[in-house]
């Protein structure tokens, strides 16, 4: 398996990216935001990405934005494909993908929002914090990308105060005592339905 930046030279692989960040949107039921195959090609004739690849075969990809001037980065698209899932890809990626930022971008803040738990974990491991959304880019254009979520509703109806993702953020002007999190797969878990069970309750009303 081999996991490089992206470039140029990977434009071909846009579609299928596209097409399975769709199909993983549909099947989990949870906010991905969709990006075409031109949005992606243009992530990677930037060198704003990171595929991995089995030889020729696409296997997963994630790539970056900046937001407020540079001043926030946020790594967006992680997907693998399902043939690959279940052997710790995505950590990988998402690894080579922060290290790869923090390297471009060494001064601004990284920042996402999930649903997933698995990704959740991950962000934890490298140094994020679970922050409210106050706290993350105020920037208009970052929150269109979640229009073709399911879920933009729900991030509608709170005044892009909260949703059912969880927003995260690594600041490299942290002390590292801040930077260390003590959380784990249960309270994870735990956020997540707290979070679920109050749009829900709010949605049936």
């Amino acid at each position: 398996m081999e996991i490089v930046i992206a470039t140029k030279s990977h434009v071909h692989y846009a579609k299928i990216i596209s097409e399975t960040i769709a199909s993983s949107a549909q099947v989990r039921g949870t906010g991905i935001a969709r990006r075409t195959p031109e949005y992606i090609a243009k992530k990677m004739e930037n060198k704003n990405a990171i595929i991995a690849l089995d030889g020729d075969t696409f296997a997963g990809f994630c790539y970056i934005e900046m937001w407020g001037h540079s001043k926030y980065v946020a790594h967006s698209g992680l997907i693998v494909d399902p043939k690959y899932r279940g052997k710790g890809l995505a950590k990988s990626i998402k690894t080579k993908i922060f290290e790869y930022s923090r390297q471009k971008y060494p001064n601004a803040k990284v920042f996402g929002i999930t649903t997933g738990l698995p990704v959740m974990k991950i962000n934890y491991e490298l140094g994020y914090k679970p922050v409210t959304f106050s706290e993350l880019t105020d920037d208009p254009e970052f929150w269109k990308g979640c229009q073709t979520c399911k879920n933009y509703d729900v991030l509608t109806r709170t005044e892009r105060k909260m949703c059912l993702c969880t927003g995260m953020l690594y600041d490299p002007d942290a002390s590292s005592d801040e930077k260390k999190h003590f959380y784990n797969n249960t309270v994870l878990a735990r956020l997540k339905k707290i979070k679920q069970s109050l749009f829900l309750k709010n949605k049936k009303a």
